[in-house]
């Protein structure tokens, strides 16, 4: 059997008994959500101060499954890998503990904590004095720290039944979704979003995604993928909407008609008009952007105070302390930084003497040359659409991308999934080459491939593939096609 005993975020621990029992039952129902999407067979349970995940079965790729998914749920703090036997002796419990842990207390520091119910011939600290001696023996570079060991090794004797903790795993913490209010995230694809998303999603915000296009379809292509991620990884409990605006014709008329050193400013303003006015029409309370003090000229305590001021929206900012080595270590961490570094910067407007003070009347009265009815038919025309289908590449494109099932005797097959992906489901495809290339790393790598040769995109789903075949065609490939088998 696998078994998992999950610890709360500290913070749902120190709720109110109401509160408490609320995020409880929330978490329990997300965990649910996304645990039995790995097998039917999977008992999840709900004993107020912790969650227990049962699996009647052993097998080693779903113990690895649950890892993967409990560890990004926010709401867990910590899971652990239980295991449950009987036992006949005191002498019994140190044998079955000594060969669970013995390799882990090389050279390690140790202590043995034990809880006890029922009735037994020895007492929680002699069981613990009695296992701790005998593994401080068993491994002689091992040795008892009782305060901050490096290894603690926590058991738990329920009458009859001998319980250990065979591995801990960290999760992400915070609060499960959707303990806050839903809110709308400007994201771009590069760093700075992504890691803002996350970390509202992190705080139990059920995070939307608003995409402003100033690349065509490769740059949306790009930012779908990103958002896909993190919902994804992070938010797959729950539905969310992927928005995306044409911004072109938006900067169009700001280069037409404000001045060069305002234009960053404006354009962000324009963004804040936009991005409330589809928040409002969903019926979401607030804002998220990346945007952190001082990084970049638009982004100076001056001029953000004159870019929220065309709304009354909530504006939140998780990033606005922090450094940009400390986002791309984020970034990083939660997976996206392969995609953020190798998307393109797509810059709306270039100012060559950006104002880092702009004075909001100033900017009030070159806003007033700007036709407002372009952003409203931007705003009009914007696509809504439920992240799980971002099969939509055919609504952008004006020409089709050849899938075949059945591939040509010379063809080769680019699997272009994660590495994640890959190892632990390997492609093969009889008599032909498969060549391993994520789809973070085709912009860059694709060109040092023998380009006599045709190349069939294969993902799981088919879509990631199709809209990666649909770039690598906009950017003059013609030798590259879809493997749908």
């Amino acid at each position: 059997m696998i078994e998992f005993i999950i610890k709360l975020h500290p913070e749902i621990a120190i709720k109110s008994k109401s509160v408490r029992k609320r995020q409880t039952l929330l978490l329990e129902r997300n965990i649910k959500t996304i645990v039995l999407r790995v097998d039917s067979n999977i008992d999840v349970k709900n004993s107020y101060d912790h969650l227990t995940i049962r699996y009647p079965g052993d097998e080693l790729a779903i113990k690895q499954q649950l890892v993967e998914r409990l560890s990004c749920i926010p709401g867990i703090m910590q899971f652990s890998e239980m295991q449950s036997s009987s036992f006949t002796s005191l002498h019994d419990i140190y044998e079955q503990v000594a060969l669970v842990y013995a390799d882990q207390l090389e050279n390690k520091s140790f202590c043995v904590r034990v809880r006890r119910e029922g009735k037994h011939t020895f007492s929680s600290i002699e069981a613990e004095r009695y296992i701790g001696g005998g593994l401080n023996q068993l491994v002689s570079s091992a040795r008892v720290q009782l305060k901050k060991p490096d290894v603690v090794v926590a058991l738990e004797v329920r009458k009859d039944v001998l319980i250990m903790v065979r591995r801990q795993y960290q999760g992400m913490g915070g609060f499960p979704l959707p303990s806050q209010s839903d809110a709308l995230s400007l994201i771009s694809g590069g760093y700075d979003s992504a890691v803002a998303s996350y970390l509202m999603i992190r705080k139990g915000v059920r995070t939307h995604y608003l995409f402003f296009n100033l690349g065509g379809a490769a740059h949306e292509a790009g930012v779908r993928e990103m958002s896909h991620l993190i919902w994804q990884k992070y938010s797959l409990s729950h539905k969310v909407k992927f928005v995306s605006v044409n911004f072109a014709p938006v900067v169009e008329q700001i280069l037409e008609n404000i001045d060069s050193g305002l234009m960053g400013v404006v354009l962000k303003r324009m963004m804040m008009r936009a991005a409330a006015s589809v928040a409002e029409n969903l019926g979401i309370k607030a804002l998220v952007t990346g945007e952190s003090i001082g990084q970049v000229a638009s982004q100076t305590i001056a001029n953000l105070n004159v870019i929220d001021r065309v709304t009354d929206m909530l504006v939140l900012r998780p990033l606005i302390y922090q450094d940009k080595q400390e986002i791309v270590d984020i970034a990083r961490k939660i997976g996206a930084e392969d995609i953020a570094k190798s998307m393109p910067e797509y810059c709306g407007v270039i100012s060559n003497k950006p104002t880092v003070n702009a004075v909001l009347a100033d900017v009030e009265l070159n806003e007033q040359k700007f036709n407002f009815a372009v952003l409203d038919q931007a705003v009009q025309e914007a696509k809504v659409l439920d992240i799980r289908t971002v099969d939509y590449q055919a609504d952008q494109q004006a020409h089709v991308v050849t899938e075949l099932s059945e591939l040509p005797a010379d063809a080769i097959v680019l699997d272009i999934r994660s590495p994640e992906e890959t190892e632990l489901k390997p492609l093969t495809v009889a008599n032909h080459a498969v060549v391993e290339l994520p789809f973070f790393r085709l912009a860059s790598q694709f060109s040092h491939l023998d380009q006599t040769k045709q190349y069939y995109c294969y993902c799981d789903r088919g879509v990631m593939s199709r809209l990666q075949a649909v770039i690598l065609q906009e950017q003059g490939y013609a030798n590259v096609a879809v493997y749908r088998p």
